[in-house]
């Protein structure tokens, strides 16, 4: 990282503020990331200088914005190393994405007899939209099972994914557990065993490098908003034979060839996927955010979070009375812990009145949480803005909030 995190923070706005009379320490960033000065004046000077519809027009404010739009998915493509900029579907975000997969493919390739395979520690963005799959087709869901500290035990797998399985479904990052899973070993069974590997890059995307060519998945998605960028974009990657095969899942103006008064025929990908007014503004951020992390550079971003993750699970399981979720080792961007007797929505609300900011809740990960044998988490997560000092932040706030909270219990 050529830059320190203390002089990354200083991109960011929003980061210098009090919040209820204390500097604020974000530790949210996997539910969302903040925002860098780059990406910000980028979208305000899209909308003071070229701000029109793209694809349609050809005057110089459309062909400037087609441009900025077009070249965000060829800087997406090289950002996760797809093939072809054809192989990268502009969404709303990883949720969005998802969904297209499990409606225009699985639908078409899943029935009676068929498997789709997940895990269970799936966000329910990555878990909904296939158990509707498989209502749909008569598929049966099928979970590879965790190991004791929630890891993923690649013998279970081999036994999991089978001849009859068409889709695996998993993710790279677990948003709850911040294991980083053995995605490439587990696309190399599907594709043994006949079947197609989605992975949940929502939060891997943002740590760590990816590449679409090593990993060798047949679809992968991502959501901006979490890696620097706006809210409201996200992509879909896919192979270009299998996003050749679908059919779109929205229809209107954009994404069509030819229409009369009762056909219709369809652009090519990834135009086909994209119908109406697509997210301009947001692929422009999208780009910059991009450029921003490439200049960081990907590597010490992945670097300088594990490292936090590490300092962070020794902090606080120095702590009597805090329990941590999931293993010590291999843990990437974020800690998942309970305080014991206390409900975590109490111990964020106690956290926050000294500005720090984490999350509670399930996390959308209901199953797991059941799982666990929780109903609820508090979950601190880091970014590439994020100091040790942060983390100290919280471990004091914590200390005096299960302080505070043994007074009023006892």
């Amino acid at each position: 990282m050529t830059l320190s995190a203390i002089e990354l923070k200083r991109q960011f706005p929003i980061l210098h503020q009090q919040v209820n009379g204390h500097p604020l320490v974000y530790l949210d960033s996997a539910a969302t990331s903040q925002k860098p000065l780059a990406v910000l004046e980028k979208l305000e000077r899209y909308y003071k200088e070229y701000n029109s519809n793209v694809h349609r027009g050809v005057h110089t404010l459309g062909t400037r914005a087609t441009d900025a739009y077009e070249g965000a998915r060829e800087r997406l493509a090289r950002f996760i190393n797809a093939k072809e900029p054809a192989e990268i579907v502009f969404t709303r975000g990883t949720t969005t994405a998802i969904n297209m997969v499990a409606w225009s493919y699985a639908r078409t390739v899943c029935g009676e007899g068929d498997e789709i395979v997940l895990t269970p520690m799936e966000h329910h963005a990555n878990l909904i939209p296939w158990q509707q799959a498989a209502k749909a087709t008569g598929a049966t869901l099928k979970y590879i099972p965790l190991r004791e500290d929630g890891s993923i035990d690649l013998a279970e797998a081999e036994k999991v994914i089978t001849q009859r399985t068409k889709i695996v479904a998993l993710s790279y990052l677990s948003n709850v557990l911040g294991i980083v899973n053995p995605v490439k070993e587990i696309i190399a069974i599907a594709h043994r065993n006949g079947a197609k590997a989605l992975i949940d890059g929502a939060q891997s995307t943002p740590h760590m490098k990816v590449d679409m060519l090593d990993l060798d998945c047949d679809f992968y998605t991502l959501s901006g908003h979490k890696m620097c960028g706006p809210t409201g974009i996200g992509a879909l990657y896919g192979k270009r034979e299998l996003l050749e095969r679908m059919e779109p899942v929205e229809f209107g103006g954009e994404m069509i060839d030819h229409v009369d008064l009762y056909e219709a025929t369809w652009k090519e990908i990834p135009w086909k996927f994209e119908a109406g007014t697509p997210i301009i503004a947001g692929a422009v951020g999208l780009s910059a955010a991009i450029d921003f992390l490439n200049e960081v550079g990907l590597d010490d971003i992945e670097k300088h979070d594990k490292m936090l993750a590490a300092y962070a699970y020794d902090r606080l399981s120095g702590m009597e009375g805090v329990t941590i979720y999931g293993p010590k080792e291999g843990r990437s961007s974020l800690v998942t812990f309970n305080l014991d007797d206390v409900h975590p929505h109490d111990v964020a609300t106690v956290l926050d009145a000294e500005g720090v900011a984490v999350r509670a809740g399930h996390h959308c990960c209901q199953p797991l949480m059941r799982w666990l044998k929780v109903t609820a988490t508090a979950r601190a997560s880091f970014y590439l803005y994020n100091t040790e000092e942060d983390i100290d932040r919280l471990v004091a706030s914590l200390q005096r909030a299960k302080e505070y909270f043994s007074h009023a219990i006892g």
